[in-house]
C-alpha cells in the first residue's frame, strides 16, 4: 500500500515550523517521492502568514487531528443484499466471497438487518421441528430457487408461512400426516406420485411441487386450476428439492435488526472496543447521511493506516499534532532537545544544533545537489530569519550564516533587508487577533520533573504596546495557564533591536528567588541579551524549577 505522508510541524507553529514542512515535502517530491504532502498543526501566525502572501505560496494542509478514523480500515465496496433476495442467494453471496457477514439494504442503501453466517448455521441447522417443517416464503421466490415451471397458478411476491410435507407414503398415510393443518398453507412436494397429487389437489392445498422434472396430467391440472391450486414441476429430485425449498425464504425472515454501528468519522479507538466487547462478529460503518460506507470485523484492526507522519521543527509528541502517537513516525528533522517517542522501527533522525529547521532542510538540499526554486529558497530563508532573530539569537551558528550565504543568490534576497521587512509588518500584538491567540501563536509547553509549564513569545520593536496591555496579557495568561492545566505560564516579549526580553510570569511566585534576573515588577523579568526561548528561556528555567 501507497501511504500518504505528510510532512508536519508542531502545534501552534511558526515560520519555521511552516516553511521547513513546505520545503522539506518539496526536497521530498523533487527526489521522486510520490504522495507527500506538507501539513501544519495549527493556523499561521501572522508573520507565517505575511511570509506565504509576500512569497506566493499557499499554506500547508492543514490537519487539526491524525487519529487514525475508521475509514482508515474500511475496505470499500462492501458485499451487500436486499431484503427481498433468497437465503439461497445470500449462502451464494457468502460462498463466492469468502465472507462472513451481510448487510442489508433497503432502497436507499441504508442498512436494515444483518445476517450472519455463524447465526444464520446455528438458526437454520439447530432448529426444532416445527421450524424445519415451517417455511416462509413467497410462490415467486419458490419458484425461482426451485428452477421451477408454473403448472397452474401464478407467481406471487407476498410472504406467506407454509408448511412442508413430503408425499413418499401410500395415499392413505399421506392423508393422515397433515390432518390437522388448514390446506391453506400446505406445501406437498411429491415425485410421480398420481396418487399423492390427487389427493393434495382434492384437499385444495397452497402448493404443489411435483420433483424429477415430472408433470401432471391434464385432468388433474384443470382441477388444479377449479381448485386454486398452485402446481409447480422442478427438474430436482425430492430430497433435494426440500432443502432448496428452505433456502427460497426471504432474507427479511432472517436479518437481525438489531446490530453495531459505527460514523466512519469515529475514532479507531471506538471501533476497536466495539469489536473486543460487543460480542458481534463486524461492526457496520455508515456514512455521515446513514448509508451503508462498510463492514469492519477484527482483522480490519491489522490492517495499516493509510498515512504516515514526518515531523519536522519538533520531536515530542506532547507538540505534535494530536494523534500523531497512533500514526507511523518515518522520519524527524529538528535543532531542539530530545524528547522523542520510540519507534517500532529504526528512522531517519536528525536533530542538529543549528538556530533554524529551515538550515537542516536547505542543508539537505544542498548535500544533495539540489537548488531549491527561489520561492522555496526565500521561505527557507525567512524560516531562519525569524528564528535566528535576523542572526542575532545565541541559537545561532557557523552553518547558519553559511546557509543564509548560500540561500541569498537562490532567493534574490538581502536577508537583512528581508528580516527586518518581516519582523516589521507582523511584530508586536496587534498582528493577532485577541491576546490570546497572540499568547498561544508561539506557545509551548515543557516539563521539569511533575511540573508542567508553558512559554510564549512575541518578537516586538519597542515594549510601548506591552506595557499598555500588560495586566490584561497576564490575565490571559492566567486563564491559559488554567485551561492547560499548567503550573507555570509565561510570555517572553522580545525587542529584536535592544535584544532584551520580558519575561510575564503567572503561577509559581517562588520563581522570584532563584529567577537570577531583575524582577522590574511582580511577575515581570527583565532578561537583558535573552532572545532565545529554546537555548536561553527554557534550559535556565528547567534549572531553577529543578532547584524548586
Amino acid at each position: 500500500m501507497n501511504k500518504q505522508i505528510y510532512v508536519i510541524g508542531h502545534r501552534n507553529p511558526d515560520t519555521d515550523s511552516i516553511a521547513s514542512a513546505i520545503a522539506y515535502a518539496a526536497l521530498k517530491q523533487r527526489q521522486g517521492q510520490r504522495g507527500v504532502r506538507a501539513a501544519m498543526a495549527g493556523r499561521p501566525n501572522p508573520q507565517t502568514s505575511y511570509i506565504l502572501n509576500r512569497l506566493g505560496l499557499e499554506p500547508p494542509l492543514y490537519l487539526a487531528d491524525v487519529r487514525p478514523k475508521v475509514r482508515d480500515v474500511l475496505g470499500r465496496g462492501p458485499v451487500t443484499a436486499d431484503s427481498n433476495q433468497t437465503l439461497k442467494e445470500a449462502l451464494e453471496l457468502f460462498h463466492r466471497h469468502g465472507i462472513r457477514v451481510l448487510p442489508v439494504l433497503d432502497e436507499q442503501r441504508r442498512p436494515v438487518g444483518i445476517v450472519s453466517l455463524l447465526k444464520l448455521s446455528e438458526k437454520y441447522l439447530v432448529a426444532g421441528s416445527s421450524r424445519k417443517r415451517g417455511v416462509d416464503t413467497s410462490l415467486a421466490a419458490l419458484a425461482a430457487t426451485l428452477e421451477a415451471t408454473f403448472l397452474a397458478g401464478v407467481p406471487v411476491g407476498e410472504i406467506e408461512h407454509l408448511h412442508l410435507f413430503i408425499g413418499a407414503m401410500i395415499e392413505e398415510s399421506f392423508s393422515g400426516k397433515i390432518v390437522g393443518y388448514d390446506p391453506a398453507t400446505l406445501l406437498i412436494m411429491t415425485g410421480d406420485r398420481p396418487s399423492i397429487q390427487q389427493a393434495a389437489i382434492e384437499r385444495g392445498v397452497r402448493i404443489l411441487v411435483v420433483t424429477g422434472g415430472f408433470g401432471v396430467s391434464d385432468d388433474l391440472l384443470a382441477r388444479a386450476w377449479s381448485a386454486g391450486v398452485t402446481v409447480l414441476s422442478t427438474p430436482f429430485d425430492t430430497a433435494t428439492a426440500a432443502g432448496l425449498c428452505r433456502l427460497s425464504s426471504p432474507l427479511s425472515c432472517f436479518a437481525e435488526p438489531k446490530f453495531e454501528s459505527i460514523g466512519v468519522a469515529e475514532p479507531l479507538e471506538h471501533l476497536r472496543l466495539k469489536l473486543l466487547h460487543s460480542g458481534e462478529p463486524a461492526v457496520v460503518a455508515l456514512e455521515e447521511d446513514g448509508t451503508l460506507a462498510g463492514v469492519a470485523t477484527k482483522s480490519s484492526l491489522l490492517r495499516q493506516i493509510p498515512y504516515a507522519l514526518i515531523l519536522v521543527d519538533h520531536n515530542e509528541l506532547g507538540q505534535a499534532v494530536p494523534g500523531a502517537e497512533a500514526v507511523e513516525i518515518l522520519e524527524v528533522i529538528d535543532h531542539h532537545k530530545l524528547g522523542n517517542p520510540p519507534t517500532s522501527q529504526p528512522i531517519t533522525f536528525m536533530a542538529a544544533p543549528v538556530g533554524s529547521t529551515c538550515t537542516v532542510v536547505a542543508t539537505l538540499y544542498r548535500e544533495r545537489g539540489i537548488e531549491p526554486e527561489p520561492a522555496i529558497a526565500a521561505l527557507l530563508l525567512a524560516g531562519i530569519m525569524t528564528d535566528t532573530v535576523i542572526l542575532k539569537s545565541p541559537t545561532t551558528t557557523a552553518r547558519d550564516h553559511e546557509i543564509v550565504a548560500w540561500l541569498e543568490p537562490l532567493a534574490g534576497l538581502d536577508h537583512v533587508t528581508f528580516g527586518r521587512d518581516i519582523f516589521a509588518s507582523c511584530s508586536g500584538f496587534s498582528a493577532h487577533g485577541s491576546l490570546e491567540e497572540a499568547v498561544r501563536a508561539d506557545f509551548k509547553q515543557f516539563s521539569a520533573g511533575d511540573v508542567l509549564f508553558g512559554i510564549g513569545q512575541v518578537e516586538v520593536v519597542g515594549f510601548d504596546e506591552f506595557f499598555e496591555l500588560k495586566d490584561a496579557l497576564r490575565e490571559t495568561l492566567r486563564k491559559v495557564k488554567q485551561e492547560d492545566k499548567l503550573e507555570l505560564a509565561g510570555l517572553m516579549i522580545t525587542d529584536i533591536y535592544s535584544e532584551t526580553t520580558l519575561l510575564l510570569a503567572e503561577g509559581m511566585n517562588q520563581l522570584a528567588h532563584l529567577m537570577g534576573y531583575p524582577q522590574h515588577e511582580p511577575h515581570l523579568y527583565e532578561l537583558k541579551g535573552v532572545m532565545s526561548r529554546k537555548k536561553q528561556m527554557v534550559p535556565h528555567l528547567l534549572k531553577v524549577l529543578g532547584a524548586l
